[in-house]
């Protein structure tokens, strides 16, 4: 897809912002310009990003600002490059407590790793959540006891809220939150660095290597 530039540039974006969301496009329209957010999102995407990834800054406003799901518009960043995902997710919403837990999690466990690796260990946590073997929120999944060494007596240490590896990390959490794209298969529960060898991986079914982690499942 093509750059929307030049005179009637930002028009055009909605444009197609309405034909991806899907929907009356009169109602969407209404929506955009009732929103100031999702306006500031959808002028600054259509100035200075590529069409798909502002496509999927201005859905993830929408969805934040209005709460509605935005499916078409998913199905369209799930077909873009993971950098151009986590570009574009960098704004948005502030995380909620859980979401904030998976960014944290990411954020000790994977700083540094590529970008698929950091997306791998959310969706490790997400999975555990769900899978009815660990507790059901993602806080309990990443504060369970000597489950994530990172974490001390249930406790997170600091953050470094300005660094370019937290932006990245609620960047993965918003992404996995939103099941825009995945990693690792949903029934993925375990991994370990590739520096160590714990004996329980043994006993596990070996899934792929991505970065500097080993993922499993059962």
């Amino acid at each position: 897809m093509k750059k929307f530039v030049g005179a009637g540039g930002t028009s055009a974006f909605v444009a197609a912002i309405l034909l991806a969301v899907g929907g009356s496009g009169q109602a969407l329209a209404q929506q955009v310009s009732n929103h100031p957010v999702i306006k500031a999102v959808v002028a600054t995407a259509a100035a200075t990003a590529p069409a798909e990834t502002a496509i999927a800054a201005s859905a993830s406003a929408v969805t934040a600002a209005t709460g509605s799901a935005v499916p078409a518009a998913a199905s369209v960043a799930t077909a873009l490059p993971l950098s151009s995902l986590v570009s574009a997710h960098r704004i948005g919403a502030e995380l909620d407590e859980q979401g904030k837990c998976l960014a944290t999690a990411v954020y000790f466990e994977s700083m540094g790793e590529p970008l698929e690796g950091q997306l791998a260990v959310a969706n490790v946590v997400i999975n555990r959540a769900r899978s009815a073997k660990y507790p059901n929120s993602w806080c309990g999944v990443v504060k369970q006891k000597a489950q994530f060494s990172f974490v001390r007596r249930g406790h997170f240490p600091r953050i470094d809220v300005g660094s370019e590896a937290w932006a990245k990390a609620q960047a993965i959490a918003r992404i996995a939150a939103l099941g825009l794209t995945s990693a690792l298969p949903q029934d993925v529960l375990w991994y370990h660095a590739d520096y160590v060898s714990p004996s329980w991986g043994r006993r596990l079914n070996r899934v792929e290597k991505i970065g500097a982690h080993i993922f499993y499942r059962a």
